[in-house]
């Protein structure tokens, strides 16, 4: 994700619809709220993901926020208007926890800051508190990374290692660096990567345009497979560990994350390879007793019968699209990574209890 701060009323992002389109900087457009705005930007006019994955959606939510506080958005009722924008935007992707969990901190910030300051600091202070969320962001995910590579390399402790992951978890999923890239990209930094294989993930294709671009771009050795050659990939390649990330962890430790991950950890497991989550502790619900209690989102069933405007499926054909999948507990074998340690999904609630705001 890319940011520019909103001094001139604007907020820059990266366009994710088509690889030729990662180098478009797209100016947002700012309506009558800041949820119009993140809504439209992160599923777009036509129902195109142009901003996906947790952590960015929230960051780009609170960032068109900032744009219009920028503008003076609020009059003399700032609070009253970012209630109602941050009520908007928690419903643009509702898989992912991290925009709900965001806007209850901000909004218990914005209100504690109106007790003894006017509306214009007010206004500074909410831009401030954003801003400190995205390099707070950028540093929990170089964690993530460097504690997921040390827990990987403590189980070969010479050998280079070969890692599959799944969807993007990247640069491109986050205010930088990433979860479950993040950790690839330590264990290159560290030159202990012999190679990731990255899946094409349909069909939104996050991984054939996502993740391989990261990968190309900063000289990662990293091959694509299509989703079907996951599990011959394992038993062929040598697969060290399975990296994923997740839009939600809840309390015994399943996971929602990109459609496919589930067959992923199942076939991990048939290997005997392990098996990890990486993600934020902002992307962890303890509010949620097990993943049968988590909100999977239904996409658009064009996704599945037709690319950039052109069929490939059976006229009439019905179709079922759920954007993600939940992995249970027991297939999470490796750990579950946060900027906090690696855990067992048995461990994570207690590391996490006290740290997290309620939702």
């Amino acid at each position: 994700m890319m940011f520019k701060r909103p001094t001139a009323g604007d907020v820059f992002i990266v366009s994710l619809i088509r690889a030729e389109q990662i180098f478009t900087l797209l100016s947002p457009w700012v309506s009558h709220t800041g949820g119009s705005y993140v809504k439209e930007c992160s599923i777009g006019r036509r129902g195109d993901v142009m901003v996906r994955g947790a952590p960015a959606i929230a960051i780009v939510g609170c960032l068109s926020l900032a744009v219009e506080l920028r503008a003076g958005a609020g009059g003399d009722d700032p609070v009253t208007f970012i209630r109602e924008s941050l009520c908007h935007l928690t419903s643009a992707r509702p898989t992912a926890v991290n925009m709900g969990r965001a806007a209850r901190e901000l909004m218990e910030f914005a209100e504690n800051e109106s007790m003894e300051k006017n509306s214009e600091q007010l206004r500074e202070s909410v831009i401030a508190w954003i801003e400190d969320m995205l390099e707070r962001d950028v540093n929990d995910n170089r964690k993530i990374g460097n504690y997921g590579a040390q827990h990987i390399l403590s189980g070969v402790p010479r050998a280079s290692v070969t890692i599959l992951t799944h969807c993007n978890t990247g640069s491109l999923a986050t205010a930088g660096y990433g979860t479950a890239l993040g950790v690839v990209r330590s264990l290159h930094a560290l030159s202990r990567l012999k190679r990731v294989y990255c899946t094409e993930t349909r069909p939104y294709n996050q991984g054939s345009r996502l993740t391989a671009y990261e990968a190309v771009a900063e000289g990662i050795p990293a091959t694509l497979i299509t989703d079907s050659m996951a599990a011959l990939t394992m038993r062929e390649m040598d697969i060290t560990a399975v990296v994923v990330g997740a839009d939600r962890v809840v309390a015994n430790g399943d996971t929602a994350n990109k459609v496919g991950t589930y067959q992923l950890a199942i076939a991990a497991k048939h290997h005997g390879i392990p098996f990890y989550v990486a993600a934020p502790s902002t992307s962890c619900d303890l509010s949620l007793e097990s993943g049968r209690d988590i909100i999977i989102e239904v996409r658009p069933s064009e996704e599945l019968t037709s690319i950039n405007g052109v069929p490939i499926a059976a006229p009439g054909i019905e179709v079922w699209n759920p954007a993600f999948d939940v992995t249970p507990h027991q297939l999470i074998t490796g750990g579950i990574i946060t900027e906090l340690g690696v855990f067992l999904p048995s461990e994570l609630q207690a590391a996490l209890t006290g740290r997290l705001t309620a939702l």
